[in-house]
C-alpha cells in the first residue's frame, strides 16, 4: 500500500490539471505541518481586531443596504421588473448572509481576534441571528477538523462503506434521482444535520445540536448548549414578533428565502470540498490527522471568493491552520503549495458540473482490492 501512495505521489501537476479526479497521494507525506507553517510568511498568522471588523462591517452594511433598496423601490417598479426583484435580491441577500456566516465561523475558530471573549460574543450574536447554535456548532466542527478524513471519527459528510448505504440509494441512482437527492440536501441540509444530525456521524444514540445531552458533548459543554439555544430562541422570537408587525409573507421575503439561500450555499461549498473522486478516505488503521486534513479539495467560486471570505478557494489552508484569519489564507496558501506537491488539491471544474459529477461518482467508498485502511468513493451499486 506505501509503495501504491508513492507512486501517486510521482503524478506530475500537469496530469494533475488535465484530470482533476486523478487520485491524491495517500501515503505519509514527506512534510510535517512544522514544514509547512515554516513555508508561510509568519504575518499570516496574526490576527487583527480592526481588520476582522472592518470585513463584518462592511457585510452589515451590504446587508443593510440590499434591504434597504428592496423595502424603498421594489413595490414602485412596474411589471414584471418588480418580480423579477425579488429573486436577485434573495441571491444578493443570501451570498452576503454567507459573509456574515463564514466570520461568525472564524470566530469559532478563534481566528477573528486575539481575544476568546469578543470572539466568542461576536460570533453567538450573528450565528443566532442566522439561526445557528453558536457553541454547539463550534464544538462539533472541531470535532470535524479534529477527525477530518476519518471514515469512523470524522462530523460531517461522512461516506458510508457499500455495506451501510440505505436500499433505496439503487433507485436513485439515476439523473432524475440525482435531482430529487440534490434539491432535498441544498434545502434542508443544514437545517437537519443541525436537528437530526442528517449526513453526520454515526452515534450510538439519536444526535442534535439542539440538545444539550447529545453524544455530540461532553458535561463541560453542556452549558454552552443551553446558551446556544437561547441564541435561537431570542431570534426566533424576534421574527415571530416581526412576523406579527409586518405579515409573514413580508418576513419570508425579507429573510426568510435569503436565509434558505444561505443554508443551500453553506451546504453545496461544504459538500464539494470533502466530496471528490480523487480523496481518500482511511480508518483507524491508517488515519493520522495531516492525512486527514489533506483530505479535502479548494474550489474557485469567481467573484464569489471575495463575498465569501477565501472560504471556497482556500480550504485546505483553513483545515491545516484553522485559527488563521481568511484575509491571509489566499498569501498563505500559495506559500504552501510548493511543499504540499501533489498533496494539494484543486478543482478548477465549473461548479454545476462539478456538483453533478459528485452526486454520481461518490456515492459510498470502499478500500481497493488487496489493501485495507484507506477508503475510494465508488459508484456502483
Amino acid at each position: 500500500m506505501e509503495a501504491g501512495g508513492r507512486l501517486s505521489a510521482l503524478t506530475t501537476t500537469n496530469e494533475q490539471k488535465k484530470s482533476p479526479i486523478h487520485r491524491a497521494p495517500y501515503s505519509k507525506p514527506p512534510f510535517t505541518i512544522g514544514d509547512i507553517r515554516k513555508a508561510i510568511p509568519p504575518h499570516c498568522f496574526k490576527r487583527s481586531l480592526l481588520r476582522s471588523f472592518s470585513y463584518l462591517v462592511h457585510d452589515l452594511i451590504l446587508v443593510g443596504l440590499f434591504y434597504y433598496i428592496a423595502t424603498t423601490y421594489f413595490h414602485l417598479l412596474p411589471s414584471p421588473y418588480n418580480y423579477l426583484a425579488w429573486p436577485i435580491y434573495w441571491i444578493l441577500q443570501g451570498c452576503v448572509f454567507l459573509g456574515v456566516w463564514v466570520i461568525a465561523h472564524e470566530c469559532g475558530h478563534h481566528a477573528f481576534s486575539d481575544y476568546q471573549w469578543v470572539d466568542d460574543t461576536v460570533g453567538f450574536i450573528f450565528h443566532s441571528a442566522l439561526m445557528v447554535p453558536y457553541f454547539s456548532w463550534k464544538h462539533s466542527h472541531r470535532r470535524h477538523h479534529s477527525n477530518i478524513g476519518s471514515i469512523e471519527h470524522d462530523e460531517v459528510f461522512v461516506p458510508k462503506p457499500k455495506s451501510e448505504i440505505e436500499w433505496y440509494y439503487k433507485y436513485l441512482n439515476n439523473p432524475p434521482g440525482r435531482v430529487i437527492t440534490l434539491a432535498i440536501t441544498l434545502v434542508l441540509g443544514w437545517p437537519l444535520y443541525l436537528a437530526i444530525n442528517a449526513s453526520g456521524r454515526q452515534y450510538d444514540r439519536f444526535a442534535c445540536h439542539y440538545d444539550p445531552y447529545s453524544p455530540i458533548y461532553n458535561a463541560r459543554e453542556r452549558l454552552q448548549i443551553y446558551i446556544s439555544d437561547v441564541g435561537v430562541i431570542v431570534t426566533t422570537h424576534q421574527l415571530y414578533r416581526v412576523a406579527l408587525a409586518k405579515g409573514l409573507g413580508w418576513l419570508i421575503c425579507i429573510y426568510g428565502l435569503p436565509w434558505l439561500i444561505l443554508n443551500g450555499i453553506i451546504v453545496f461549498i461544504t459538500y464539494l470540498h470533502h466530496t471528490h473522486p480523487s480523496l481518500p478516505h482511511y480508518d483507524s488503521s491508517e488515519w493520522d490527522w495531516l492525512r486527514g486534513a489533506l483530505a479535502t479539495v479548494d474550489r474557485d467560486y469567481g467573484v464569489l471568493n471575495k463575498v465569501f471570505h477565501n472560504i471556497t478557494n482556500t480550504h485546505v489552508a483553513h483545515h491545516l491552520f484553522s485559527k488563521m484569519p481568511h484575509y491571509h489564507a489566499v498569501e498563505a496558501t500559495e506559500a504552501m503549495k510548493p511543499i504540499l506537491g501533489e498533496y494539494y488539491r484543486f478543482d478548477g471544474t465549473p461548479l454545476h458540473k462539478a456538483m453533478w459529477r459528485e452526486a454520481k461518482e461518490c456515492l459510498y467508498v470502499e478500500p481497493d482490492e488487496g489493501s485495507k485502511g484507506v477508503f475510494w468513493y465508488k459508484n456502483k451499486i
